[in-house]
């Protein structure tokens, strides 16, 4: 049975249904066809041939357990969004329902992708930007999860560029600086050696990786040298074992702060004994024996074959050696003659000839030839002493009455600088001499905490006579108000000494003045009442600027 019939089957139909199952079973009776022609096969169980309410179409069919066919998405690696694609010219004015920021019609403000402009286009009606190209791009499953979909291939063609290009910098930056220094390092040359050839071209003699170039000495050269034999083709190098007797480069020094030893290439470049001169070191480091000699003159020779060559002239060291040579002797002949042309003739168009004259060197150095003799301790025993250069900057200036400049003292408890002179750490301060040296000491931590604690009554006498002080200047009763008591040899005492300045001509501000400084000196800072008691009676009444006042005016 292919599929339910459409009602409920009487008892004879469902009879005669089962028969002819067992018929097609049997094979007496031919298969059920379902809506394509197929032929259904009989064995199929019925819970697999008997289709669902929802897709039942009333026929026998095996349509509902078939996959349905739809239109696969034909993708292609040429099919994919064209970002940044405009539709047409822009608009010139705003429309309804446009972005309110950009002008167009394919996104909302929420969605726009450009800056945010501080008054919109819907406002302005300026710079609308063109429509957005809408694109249904019918991907498939594969495709949409692919990261390297509609990736343009050509952008990959940027980076070689760009890295050709830096290394074609890197190489002539590095040819002029073996071409400027006097001695040049092996990896340099390497360098230059490869910029000369061809792009492609792959030279076994010289490494491809930069880790390799950085390291002046990984491999060995083509040529065999003594004590080593190397493989070209595959690269490896193969040393033999060193001579007994020699000592090895690492034994010579067993600190591990000293030279470095490269275990894989056998090679120390620095020397392991700093001390001791390279001329007389036993072993003086790879780099001494690399850059001595004639090596350095190789090198030279070397580089300019390969620039020579560079510039099209047929000029090779190993296959010529003694052409090349005579032609960098040559290059070296014009290069000096064209200096000192170049020279004159700058000299003899602008002048400048006398600044060019340098002083002798014995005067640039201020060698003279006095002898001085110095002792043990450096000081002068025969001969005078040589005088110290000056800076430009002014040197021994004392200002506000100090003997020393700021700096000369340094105070170890508070970690300041100050002046020597009285101890002072604040700059630009008045100097107050040893007084104020005494004082930086009394009021030191140290001298405070050694200082002896005051006795009871020395702590009460001193608290009363503050008390006292207070109560003076901030009540309503002054010196010489109210009931005053005057101790008669203070007050006689007070009289003479008003008669001495009085017959001395003193004014009263001079007098103030010398009162305050020897109040300053004596401790004391207020006047008495036996003072003010002999002020008031030496005052003479032509000193009152109110005594011959006289009111004119009637009331």
């Amino acid at each position: 049975m292919a599929s339910s019939a459409i009602g409920k089957l009487s008892r004879e139909e469902f009879r005669r249904q089962k028969d002819l199952d067992a018929a097609r079973k049997a094979g007496t009776a031919p298969a059920a066809l379902d809506e394509e022609g197929k032929p259904i096969n009989p064995h199929i169980p019925q819970y697999i041939s008997q289709a669902p309410w929802y897709l039942d179409t009333g026929a026998p069919s095996l349509s509902h357990q078939r996959r349905p066919e739809t239109e696969k998405p034909t993708s292609t690696l040429d099919n994919w969004y064209d970002r940044g694609a405009k539709a047409g010219p822009a608009a010139k004015k705003y429309r309804k329902g446009a972005c309110e920021n950009c002008g167009s019609m394919t996104h909302k403000k929420k969605d726009c992708l450009e800056r945010p402009r501080k008054k919109g286009a819907k406002f302005t009606n300026k710079d609308i930007q063109a429509d957005d190209v809408e694109q249904d791009v019918a991907v498939g499953y594969d495709a949409k999860r692919d990261r390297w979909n509609g990736y343009d291939a050509t952008e990959h063609q940027k980076i070689y560029e760009e890295y050709a290009a830096i290394e074609a910098a890197r190489q002539k930056l590095r040819e002029e600086e073996i071409d400027n220094q006097t001695t040049t390092d092996l990896a340099a040359v390497r360098k230059v050696a490869k910029a000369g050839k061809t792009e492609g071209e792959k030279d076994p003699d010289f490494g491809s990786s930069e880790d390799e170039d950085a390291d002046e000495d990984k491999y060995a050269d083509a040529a065999d040298a003594v004590g080593q034999k190397m493989d070209t083709k595959t690269r490896i190098t193969v040393r033999n074992l060193r001579i007994r007797e020699d000592t090895a480069k690492y034994l010579i020094n067993l600190d591990p702060d000293s030279a470095y030893y490269d275990p894989k290439t056998r090679s120390m470049r620095d020397a392991p004994i700093k001390n001791v001169p390279a001329e007389e070191a036993r072993f003086a480091g790879d780099n001494f024996f690399r850059f001595s000699g004639e090596a350095p003159e190789v090198q030279q020779l070397q580089l300019f074959a390969w620039q020579a060559a560079a510039r099209g002239n047929d000029v090779h060291l190993n296959a010529n050696p003694t052409q090349g040579e005579l032609l960098h002797h040559e290059f070296k002949q014009k290069k000096e003659e064209l200096k000192d042309s170049t020279k004159s003739s700058i000299l003899a168009k602008y002048g400048g000839a006398k600044y060019l004259e340098s002083a002798p060197r014995e005067l640039r150095q201020g060698q003279t030839e006095e002898y001085v003799e110095y002792s043990r301790t450096g000081q002068v025993v025969k001969g005078r002493e040589r005088a110290k250069a000056r800076s430009k900057y002014p040197e021994d200036v004392y200002i506000n009455n100090h003997t020393a400049v700021w700096g000369s003292w340094y105070d170890t408890s508070t970690g300041t600088w100050g002046y020597a002179c009285c101890h002072s750490n604040v700059h630009i301060s008045y100097c107050s001499g040893q007084a104020g040296i005494e004082a930086a000491q009394a009021s030191s931590a140290q001298n405070l905490l050694t200082s002896e604690p005051q006795t009871r009554g020395e702590r009460m006498t001193e608290e009363k006579q503050q008390t006292e002080k207070v109560e003076q200047n901030y009540s309503k009763k002054r010196v010489g108000e109210g009931e005053v008591k005057l101790d008669k040899d203070r007050l006689a005492q007070a009289i003479m000494d008003e008669k001495k300045r009085k017959g001395r001509g003193e004014d009263q501000d001079e007098r103030l003045g010398k009162k305050r400084k020897g109040v300053i000196e004596s401790g004391s800072h207020e006047v008495t009442e036996e003072e003010l008691e002999a002020y008031r009676m030496s005052r003479r009444m032509i000193e009152d600027p109110m005594a011959n006042y006289v009111d004119k005016e009637d009331y």
